[in-house]
């Protein structure tokens, strides 16, 4: 199986001595979303491959050589201040992070998220424009692959309308950032796609891809992958093992934390030694160990 950790909180940025702990006793918990009882029991000898998506890839670094599965990477670095992302790293950190991990893994497994997208008067598509290609420069040969997407409206986007202060993006806006993103990366020798989006950009020279293909997946690890029905997004299917509402960075745009004010409740219940995320098993519980089928 494919692990994602994570896209419902930072585990890089904030729990990565709990999962190199998991790591080594060999199996992690999760608990389902929806149903509270059910528990997924997940053991590292049945996962081939690990998909790291993180603001802040400090946490992990020391460790990335000590994983035997393969690994691919997404960090997301945008160019928004601390009123919209609150507690994420100074960028320039983030980027000489992004080059330590590009030193470890290599490129070609590599993926820097700008993303989401949002206009306001303060985030013009000017201010974007500048801060993509400032990016571009300066993580030029330690990057090829740059994924983009658009903010969507989840619950904690209309919470924190009155931070954002965005607008609906014209159809102009969203041309000037494609041809512009389409020529940065050009110019810079990388790739360029959208994430899930209606828009694709081809016409400026964005890739056809999914942040991660079947076809990637099975070059890393030789075996055939489903689609992740769950999404629709075409990428390879993928367990979550990240818990909702436990991310301290607190982006004003994110849509796993829908309800801010749980967070530092769920982070208060987190428990380094827990086989969970976010509390621990109770006697009610129901483990059921997860496996995927995939084809050799």
């Amino acid at each position: 199986m494919i692990l994602n950790v994570s896209g419902r909180t930072d585990i890089v940025a904030f729990y990565t001595e709990w999962f190199m702990r998991r790591y080594r006793e060999g199996f992690v918990d999760v608990r389902n979303p929806f149903y509270k009882q059910l528990v997924s029991r997940i053991y590292f000898s049945d996962v081939d491959l690990i998909l790291f998506c993180t603001k802040n890839p400090y946490p992990i670094i020391p460790y990335l050589k000590e994983i035997s599965q393969p690994i691919i990477f997404h960090v997301t670095l945008t160019s928004y201040k601390k009123d919209i992302e609150v507690n994420v790293l100074d960028k320039s950190r983030i980027i000489d992070g992004i080059k330590q991990v590009s030193n470890i893994i290599g490129s070609d497994n590599l993926y820097v998220r700008y993303d989401p997208i949002f206009i306001s008067s303060k985030y013009t598509v000017s201010y974007h424009i500048r801060a993509f290609s400032r990016m571009c420069m300066l993580l030029s040969g330690s990057v090829k692959h740059i994924i983009i997407s658009f903010m969507d409206y989840y619950k904690n986007v209309s919470n924190n309308k009155n931070v954002l202060k965005y607008h609906d993006i014209t159809t102009d806006e969203y041309k000037q950032l494609g041809y512009n993103f389409g020529k940065i990366a050009k110019k810079y020798g990388m790739t360029v796609q959208t994430c899930f989006e209606e828009i694709d950009f081809l016409e400026y020279g964005f890739s056809k891809c999914v942040c991660l293909s079947c076809e990637l997946a099975f070059k890393l690890t030789g075996k055939i992958y489903k689609k992740w029905t769950a999404r629709g997004c075409s990428c390879a299917e993928m367990v979550d093992i990240g818990v909702y509402n436990s991310c301290k960075h607190l982006c004003k745009y994110c849509y796993a934390n829908f309800d801010e004010r749980k967070v530092n409740e769920n982070c208060s219940l987190h428990d380094v030694d827990s086989s969970l995320l976010i509390g621990r098993l109770e006697d009610s519980d129901i483990i059921k160990v997860r496996k995927d089928k995939v084809k050799k």
